[in-house]
């Protein structure tokens, strides 16, 4: 066998390394899992529980927009035919150390989860929108896509967000989404007709079924 140089060597994996990033290769989670259990070491120090009938479909850490460190962790609850019932979806992110940028949630509202403050937001979703590139969306429906996995056409979700000191520049997320037609509902009709008071309704029962399937030790 021909003696490769080690110089040469050298090159050839640094070019690979430099295609890799190019085409937006990511890094290796930092977060470890086990069945439904999160458990990180840092930012924060935590143990993160989701229900047994989960499934994980993956994870993806990567430099989000160029100015985060994101790292996804994914979970569904699906039928047989792997359409999505239920959606986990845990994201630890802080701000890389090119930038000086703080979130800016305004916590207007907010619930705790073992004893910690997360500003709260609700939408109801059209998951066949245009996903923007780049983004942690388009890394959800590349977990999905890849894991066979299939979204209802609405969901309705809630994202809380948990700050974790005075400098607003790391965050732990959770999203939880549910499809509203499981049991023959539409979340748009549901919208549409029941007015201000059905929608508070609608979303302090959410709040209280996400709480109840996501515990932090």
């Amino acid at each position: 066998m021909r003696h490769v140089k080690p110089w040469l060597l050298l090159a050839a994996v640094l070019a690979l390394a430099m295609t890799a990033v190019a085409h937006g290769a990511g890094k290796p989670p930092e977060r470890a899992v086990t069945g439904t259990t999160i458990t990180s070491a840092h930012d924060p120090a935590v143990t993160i529980t989701l229900p047994k009938a989960a499934t994980y479909v993956g994870a993806a850490r990567w430099d989000l927009y160029n100015c985060c460190d994101a790292e996804l962790h994914l979970f569904v609850e699906a039928d047989k035919q792997k359409n999505v019932q239920r959606l986990y979806w845990v994201q630890f992110e802080a701000y890389l150390p090119n930038n000086d940028y703080t979130y800016d949630y305004p916590f207007t509202e907010k619930t705790t989860l073992d004893g910690r403050e997360f500003d709260l937001n609700f939408r109801l979703v059209r998951t066949d929108r245009p996903v923007k590139p780049g983004s942690d969306y388009e890394k959800v429906r590349e977990l999905l896509g890849t894991a066979g996995f299939k979204l209802p056409v609405e969901m309705m979700q809630v994202r809380l967000v948990h700050l974790l000191d005075e400098a607003r520049r790391k965050e732990l997320m959770f999203i939880y989404a549910e499809d509203p037609g499981a049991d023959g509902g539409s979340a748009e009709k549901l919208d549409d007709t029941e007015g201000e008071a059905g929608w508070q309704t609608l979303t302090a029962d959410l709040l209280e079924r996400a709480k109840s399937r996501i515990h932090l030790h």
